[in-house]
C-alpha cells in the first residue's frame, strides 16, 4: 500500500465517525519521519477514542499495524503512528494551542539566524 493509499485509507476512517475539519499534510521534504501527518479533532475524549480506535481497526484490516499508539488513556491528543502517515486527534483547544498545520506547513515556515 502506498503512503498515498494509506492516507486515503486513514481520512475515510476518520470520516466515518464524524472527525472534524480533517487536514492532510505532506510532509515529504520537511521530515524523513512521515510521508504525510492527518490532523483531525474529535468534539469529545470518547469520541477522540473512538476516531484513534477506528484508524487502528481500519489500518489493520488493510493488514497495516500501527507502529505506535500514544495518548488513548488521556484522549485530548491521540496520536497514531502508522509509519508512512502519522495521525493526530485532538480536542480542538489543544489542536488550536498546538497549530500543528502551521508548525508543518512549508509556506508558514520561517528561516531562524542562529543567534
Amino acid at each position: 500500500m502506498t503512503s498515498e493509499e494509506l492516507k486515503q485509507l486513514v481520512i475515510g476512517a476518520l470520516e466515518e465517525i464524524k472527525a472534524i475539519d480533517i487536514q492532510s499534510l505532506n510532509v515529504t521534504g520537511l521530515t524523513t519521519v512521515a510521508d504525510f501527518m492527518v490532523i483531525a479533532s474529535g468534539t469529545s475524549d470518547r469520541q477522540i477514542r473512538a476516531l484513534a480506535d477506528n484508524v487502528i481497526k481500519v489500518a489493520r484490516e488493510h493488514k497495516v499495524r500501527p507502529l505506535g499508539v500514544e495518548g488513548q488513556r488521556e484522549s485530548e491528543w491521540v496520536l497514531v503512528d502508522l509509519g508512512d502517515v502519522l495521525v493526530h486527534i485532538m480536542n480542538p483547544t489543544t489542536r488550536a494551542y498546538y497549530q500543528l498545520e502551521k508548525l508543518w506547513s512549508p509556506g508558514e515556515r520561517r528561516a531562524t539566524t542562529p543567534a
